[in-house]
């Protein structure tokens, strides 16, 4: 090894640290909930000294938020295919793949049916404020192209996207038929691009 050169490791200890906790944290709250969760769980699970734990994460609620925006980000990416439609067809298709996977499905109803405390509210408006942030630029990109009108709101247009895909899976337990994403996307885009009726 020359001199200026350092040696590294892929990811170092911290790296491995974050991956131990946030795996952990994941496994205890699809196992027990929101409202069930507790540090001193990860802790067992993990193996990291709970110090580090709040060190790194400050609070209870900030490692829930993290892991379940952690998750939720590798099992739904954003898509960017080139048009507003195919780009909603992919995000939907995430959605109900994520939704499919039993942690998807324990992660959500920990969201839905959570404790009724002011905490847990925080954790849902965080979790879900972020999310439809991040997919916000799907929307902004069709207007920008020209494929939705001007003023759409992105967040109302998601959210009607994805709520059928949540009654599915927290009321009514069907299963999500893979033709059921390009019908809502198809129902939504034709009914956006249509405008307000006089």
């Amino acid at each position: 090894m020359t001199d200026g050169e350092v040696r590294r490791r892929p990811g170092g200890r911290s790296a491995r640290v974050r991956e131990a906790v946030l795996e952990a944290a994941l496994n205890v709250l699809a196992d027990k909930g929101v409202g069930e969760f507790a540090v001193s769980d990860v802790v067992a699970s993990s193996g990291v000294h709970e110090t580090t734990i709040y060190r790194r994460w400050g609070s209870r609620d900030e490692l829930i938020i993290d892991t379940l925006l952690g998750y939720s980000e590798q099992r739904i990416p954003v898509p960017d295919t080139g048009g507003i439609r195919t780009d909603l067809y992919a995000l939907l298709d995430s959605v109900a793949a994520y939704l499919g996977t039993p942690h998807g499905r324990a992660l959500n109803q920990a969201l839905s049916f959570g404790g009724g405390e002011p905490r847990w509210a925080r954790v849902r408006e965080a979790f879900w404020t972020t999310q439809l942030e991040l997919t916000r630029p799907i929307v902004e990109r069709g207007v920008d192209r020209g494929e939705l009108p001007a003023g759409t709101d992105p967040r109302l247009l998601l959210e009607t996207l994805i709520a059928p895909l949540q009654f599915r899976t927290l009321v009514t337990r069907e299963p999500i038929d893979p033709q059921l994403c390009v019908r809502l996307v198809d129902l939504l885009l034709d009914g956006a691009i249509a405008g307000p009726r006089p």
